[in-house]
């Protein structure tokens, strides 16, 4: 397929913080030789709680700036950001734009009692897109949706297993288990950062669902069928951007992807 993009231009990820770079980690483990940009909006962090103008501008200026610099590709590595902006993203740049969703589907198919607790913040709960998920796939089970208010700070913060975080999670998860929830769905790319104490409050018989790997491949998927993928046995280069303090983001980066990682402030015209 004829296409004006790339082969060896990079892929374009953002998140509102660092809970992307979990997608991230899939992508570069599936995709070795693709070059990465990363955007953490950390200067508007999270964008859960936002109004969905605030997300959609946010979104389409970090994707333009992501176009900007080659990109062939944008994954929308935020659940609220892909519910409220992946369509006009879709139609205002010519490029694959994959989003992320909750994995409401390949929850229900792994549920033993057919009840799913979806786990996720206000704004995907909110949102139009997530409430046709449950209705092309939760009619058949019961969907328990699950706001989980400060997550996205504690992940932020880099601490997964504090005695806050396990009163955190807990006052979460508990009434979840207590109303015979069997799967867990997670509907933030920064929970899964919480993922081992989540598992270990819930218990080692609850199912935890994260898209990450389905994300990446679903990115292989569409860069193949443009004939996009880069063939090369040296591994691709990566750059991270950051509108926060990237001084202050550099230990998050550091225990998240490697240490040494190179933080560039994002432009002020994009700020």
């Amino acid at each position: 397929m004829m296409t004006d993009l790339e082969v060896a231009g990079p892929i374009g990820v953002f998140d509102s913080g660092i809970g992307g770079l979990s997608v991230l980690k899939h992508i570069r483990r599936l995709l070795p030789a693709e070059s990465l940009l990363y955007v953490a909006d950390t200067g508007h962090l999270p964008y859960g709680s936002k109004p969905p103008d605030v997300v959609l501008r946010r979104s389409v200026a970090i994707s333009r700036f992501l176009v900007e610099r080659g990109a062939k590709a944008i994954v929308v590595a935020c659940n609220t950001a892909t519910a409220v902006a992946v369509a006009e993203l879709r139609q205002q740049f010519a490029l694959p734009v994959i989003g992320v969703e909750p994995g409401l589907k390949p929850g229900i198919s792994r549920s033993r009692g057919g009840v799913v607790g979806v786990l996720a913040t206000e704004g995907t709960l909110g949102s139009e897109k997530f409430r046709r998920l449950v209705s092309a796939h939760g009619q058949q089970r019961q969907v328990i949706v699950q706001p989980c208010p400060g997550w996205v700070e504690q992940v932020e913060s880099c601490t997964f297993d504090s005695a806050g975080a396990r009163e955190l999670i807990a006052s979460i998860i508990t009434p979840l288990l207590r109303q015979g929830v069997d799967t867990l769905v997670l509907g933030c790319t920064h929970y899964p950062y919480l993922r081992p104490l989540i598992q270990e409050l819930a218990g080692p018989e609850v199912e935890i669902v994260d898209t990450g790997p389905a994300i990446a491949r679903e990115l292989q998927r569409r860069l193949d069928l443009l004939g996009l993928l880069t063939d090369s046995a040296v591994a691709g280069d990566e750059r991270f951007w950051v509108s926060g303090d990237a001084r202050s983001a550099g230990w998050q980066f550091a225990r998240l992807w490697r240490p040494g990682c190179l933080l560039e402030p994002l432009p002020d015209s994009v700020k």
